[in-house]
């Protein structure tokens, strides 16, 4: 408790400067300056010299970037589309714009270094069809600013796009008619991804995004193990989205390592916009081998299961007249039927192991659903646009759980809500849930669990840019079978903790974090350091949370990112561990790769059980 006490003592200092000043604040629209500053003139005049010889040339392209050039001047608001609400869409024109070199304030501007150059003469452009595939605009109709904003957005999320950008201009000689031009940008769609797990085993996988331009991606992962067969394994994965342009996602995988061997088919649609009249989707796996029910599955083991499971869903959004001002209000119903068949598995029992019982799960929802969105820079990205959502999404779930042992209805409530205060610069999310199983004479597996999200406003800290972000997360689990443990070293709890004793069916995990992100570019990358502290409560669900086990983490690090590139983003992590368990040491230095956090959707989804995780 006393390292907790000191901890939290230096948190409040550090909060208590930023309240009084010490850092300034600034609009959260980046908009580098029109007009030529000082620090242009330095990086034009150390370019000259530093191209008087060859060496110093090489390393000042492959090094140096000026700050003005990193991204685009200008991110485009609702209000410049709404000017043309209600015109008619003439004509429209879609060009993909090389990798490295030009942006969509400078087009005509090339690529300067030799590896830029090569890597453009080897990237495959995106198939101007494999975009228009994905565009919900058509030339002749009535031009809906809702819509472009939606169509943008989802350019921007497709996985071998890094950016797109809608520019629209009215015909001067006839006002009524717009023309549309849709600017992309690719990423460099080659990949390379590689981890070592322990001691005794690592993966290392390459990856395509976007195979000969058309928007298919296909990876392989090569596993090893020094101890467990195959000692050499591999994972394949294939992927399209937007299958043959009816906005449905398909992939297929096979995989034989020492941890899982078998096979998955996946076909979904998603409720893309509010607008979005169906989605659905259908899942089926056969494992012949596996450590986990689902590649997502929270629960590991070391039996060897053996199983087949396949999932159906479909949802209809619901047009019942009602709160007919809003647009982007949604109600929508949804069934799902999941099965569970095991060859292989634990013993099982009706008292415990259901968890691995054979099983067909028939769920429904009712959800009421509300999605804005606010577009910003320097969140989770380096420069680039991202769509941040703002609504609700409220929705009610049933289920009734046919399997071996006996029948057993299920329900759960779920709330979320963000940018709760409304008209301010930050970012407030919260959500909570409830839900459980009823048998015949007692509730069981049931939860509570509660988030809240914080983004601070974009501030100044000298020539750099600061966010801090805070996370709190509570779960407690209700009657859940033995199995079934929350750990705090997963997305929620205490990052680079690797403690397996420190377990229960309780946890309390609040999650500080501060990021600078640099002006200067590092080879190319864009660089971001942190600064973070982690505390986490865990224990036993019969308990008050605040009696049981403390432990925190608190550190730095740096992250390098690359938006052109598919690459994940590249972390380095200290950390000191103060009352660490036994099972893990003081301090943790990491190197590794790191998904980027996204954002909650608010979008309808198919029916689902909360997750004790």
């Amino acid at each position: 408790m006393k390292y907790i006490q000191i901890i939290f003592a230096v948190l409040l200092l550090i909060a208590d400067l930023s309240a009084k000043g010490l850092y300034t604040s600034s609009p959260d629209t980046l908009v580098p300056p029109s007009v030529v500053s000082k620090a242009d003139l330095f990086y034009d005049s150390l370019e000259v010299r530093a191209h008087r010889h060859r060496l110093t040339g090489w390393l000042y392209d492959a090094m140096i970037t000026n700050p003005g050039e990193r991204y685009d001047t200008e991110i485009v608001s609702y209000e410049y589309y709404r000017q043309f609400e209600g015109k008619t869409i003439a004509s429209v024109k879609i060009q993909p714009l090389d990798v490295f070199g030009p942006t969509f304030d400078d087009t005509t501007r090339v690529a300067k270094s030799g590896f830029e150059r090569f890597a453009n003469s080897i990237h495959t452009k995106s198939n101007i069809n494999a975009i228009r595939r994905n565009l919900w605009i058509r030339e002749g109709a009535e031009f809906d600013a809702n819509l472009l904003m939606d169509n943008e957005r989802l350019l921007r999320e497709l996985p071998y796009l890094k950016d797109a950008r809608i520019l629209v201009t009215s015909r001067p000689e006839n006002p009524q008619l717009v023309d549309i031009l849709i600017l992309t940008k690719d990423v460099f769609a080659f990949g390379i991804t590689g981890e070592i797990d322990e001691i005794d085993s690592g993966k290392l996988g390459i990856y395509n995004q976007n195979v000969l331009g058309i928007g298919h991606e296909i990876s392989a992962k090569f596993v090893g193990h020094l101890d467990r067969e195959p000692y050499m394994g591999v994972e394949t994965f294939y992927s399209v989205k937007n299958f043959r342009g009816d906005f449905v996602d398909f992939r297929c995988g096979y995989f034989n390592t020492y941890q899982r061997h078998g096979y998955l088919v996946n076909f979904n649609k998603e409720f893309l916009r509010p607008q979005s009249a169906w989605a659905g989707g259908f899942n089926f796996s056969k494992y012949f081998r596996t450590d986990r029910m689902s590649l997502t599955d929270p629960v590991k083991i070391d039996f060897p299961l053996n199983l087949w499971s396949y999932d159906v869903w479909y949802g209809r959004n619901l047009q019942l007249g009602i709160n007919k001002q809003d647009s982007r209000f949604q109600m929508t119903v949804s069934g799902r039927v999941r099965q569970f068949h095991f060859i292989e598995r634990p013993s099982a029992d009706s008292e415990n192991n259901q968890y691995f019982a054979n099983s067909t799960f028939y769920l429904g929802s009712l959800s009421f659903s509300q999605r804005h969105y606010v577009r910003d820079r320097l969140v989770y990205s380096y420069g680039i646009t991202e769509d941040i959502p703002k609504g609700y999404l409220h929705e009610m779930v049933v289920g009734y759980d046919d399997n071996e042992f006996m029948k057993r209805w299920y329900s759960h409530w779920y709330f979320s809500s963000g940018n709760i205060v409304r008209y301010k610069p930050f970012y407030l999310f919260a959500s909570a849930g409830i839900g459980g199983y009823f048998n015949k004479d007692h509730y069981e597996q049931g939860m509570i669990e509660c988030n809240l999200d914080f983004i601070s406003r974009l501030f100044n800290t000298g020539p750099n840019k600061a966010r801090q972000f805070l996370k709190v997360n509570y779960i407690l689990g209700i009657r859940r079978f033995d199995i079934e443990n929350v750990l705090l070293r997963y997305r929620t709890g205490i990052r680079g903790f690797t403690s397996r004793q420190a377990i229960g069916q309780q946890r309390l995990t609040v999650n500080l974090e501060t990021v600078f992100f640099q002006e200067k570019e590092f080879l190319k990358f864009n660089t971001a350091f942190f600064s973070f502290l982690d505390l986490g409560i865990i224990g036993s669900n019969r308990k008050v949370i605040f009696t049981q086990d403390y432990y925190a983490g608190i550190g730095f690090g740096v992250r390098l990112r690359n938006e052109s590139l598919v690459f994940k983003t590249i972390q380095i992590r200290l950390a000191y561990y103060p009352n660490h368990p036994a099972d893990m040491g003081g301090f943790g230095f990491i190197l590794e790769e790191q998904l980027r956090s996204r954002f909650y959707s608010f979008q309808p989804k198919a029916p689902e059980p909360l997750v004790f995780d």
